[in-house]
């Protein structure tokens, strides 16, 4: 059979269950199923605990209608004067909330302290710029023993040809100028000019002959100081920019010698310089020899530069520093100059001179501005695992090829 039409506005003529039915009063609550003699108005709950001691208490909860839990309307806060049940701040005996400063209640694990007496952290320790991580045995802030050096100091006949001729003819003793340099207060030929002002003195005695050779037993002084062979120490530091190549500057700003100020705890100077905002290697180090032999251009010591010029660098510029260019003070002349990967706003170039600025004269004699200018070798010692800023001590091996295979 078809089923009947629906009537939707059925519920609209109902007035017992549609929505326009009226508002019946709620009926009174039937106290038939409670039991006989109970109270609510009187006989407050209780809740059995136990003690901390065994014993059983009996303790009474305060009605909820006397807090005035249930009371208040959606959303109201409790006034200050009736707490809510259960409230937490009834347990430490707060009758407000506390504010910054105030006294902690009685049991509150939290203690006052004025800012002065509050105990101080525990200050780290200076973070040190080092690259490679301490060997074992090796000491922070103590550079560490080259053992096998000695073999090489005691045998003449070890290292270059150079060396062998010139310290073959005393064994047991030093040349003045390279005890001095030895002392690690400056490099031979800064010595030699110290001897010849006299300001260096043997056994008390004012010395000036260049060729003197100090005794195992002598005593060396340079104004009231007892010169001996200090512990030396070898830094190679990746330079940053924006950092002074010097040991002191008179205006304040930034030196290196920030940089390797944790490296030891002997004095140590750099070798040569880097421009403020040049970039790469550079060697530290109280060896006043080694210092000698890197700074002198009779060693021919190479340092091979990445320069970032301004604009693309031509092919007749290249070939006019392969051969050289004629500067204000002489001629520039390269062992090597290359285009880096094929792109001609790098360029690698590689020599030996120590004339100042000179990498950046040589680009700016033939009108290009240098953008960025990085040393990325020096003296046969690399940048490998050597991040910006970071510094390393010289392995054996690096020692032992600078002082005596250079």
């Amino acid at each position: 059979m078809p089923e009947p039409p629906v009537d939707f506005h059925r519920e609209e003529r109902d007035a017992d269950t549609g929505p326009n039915r009226a508002i019946r009063p709620a009926r009174p609550f039937d106290f038939r199923g409670v039991p006989e003699g109970f109270n609510r108005e009187e006989k407050p709950r209780t809740e059995r605990s136990e003690s901390g001691f065994g014993r059983e208490e009996r303790r009474s909860t305060p009605d909820r209608r006397e807090s005035g839990f249930g009371n208040r309307s959606f959303g109201e806060r409790p006034s200050f004067g009736s707490k809510p049940y259960g409230d937490k701040r009834e347990a430490r005996g707060d009758s407000k909330p506390r504010t910054f400063g105030d006294k902690p209640a009685y049991g509150d694990k939290r203690e006052a302290r004025p800012y002065g007496e509050r105990s101080e952290r525990p200050v780290r320790p200076a973070f040190e710029n080092r690259a490679d991580k301490p060997k074992r045995g090796e000491v922070a802030g103590e550079a560490p023993d080259y053992k096998n050096l000695r073999h090489y100091e005691e045998d003449k006949t070890r290292g270059n040809k150079r060396r062998r001729v010139e310290e073959d003819t005393h064994a047991d003793t030093t040349r003045l100028n390279r005890y001095i340099a030895n002392a690690g207060i400056c490099s031979r030929r800064e010595a030699d000019s110290l001897i010849a002002a006299g300001e260096i003195r043997v056994n008390g005695e004012v010395v000036t002959e260049m060729g003197y050779q100090v005794q195992p037993t002598d005593t060396v002084q340079y104004g009231k100081t007892n010169l001996k062979r200090e512990k030396h120490v070898y830094v190679l530091l990746n330079k940053p920019k924006d950092f002074l190549t010097t040991t002191d500057d008179p205006e304040g700003r930034r030196t290196v010698m920030e940089l390797v100020a944790s490296a030891s705890r002997e004095r140590i100077f750099p070798v040569g310089r880097l421009d403020r905002n040049t970039t790469g290697l550079l060697l530290f180090t109280n060896d006043g020899e080694v210092a000698q032999k890197l700074s002198h251009p009779s060693h021919k010591n190479k340092k091979i530069y990445q320069v970032e010029l301004n604009k693309p660098l031509t092919e007749e510029h290249l070939k006019q520093i392969a051969a050289g260019l004629d500067l204000e003070d002489g001629k520039a002349e390269v062992d090597d100059v290359a285009v880096v990967a094929g792109n001609p706003h790098f360029v690698g170039i590689e020599l030996h001179l120590g004339r100042n600025r000179i990498v950046r004269r040589i680009f700016e004699h033939l009108g290009y501005e240098v953008v960025t200018l990085d040393r990325v070798q020096y003296a046969g010692l690399t940048k490998k695992d050597l991040p910006r800023g970071k510094w390393r001590f010289l392995t054996e091996k690096e020692v032992i090829r600078l002082k005596y295979f250079l």
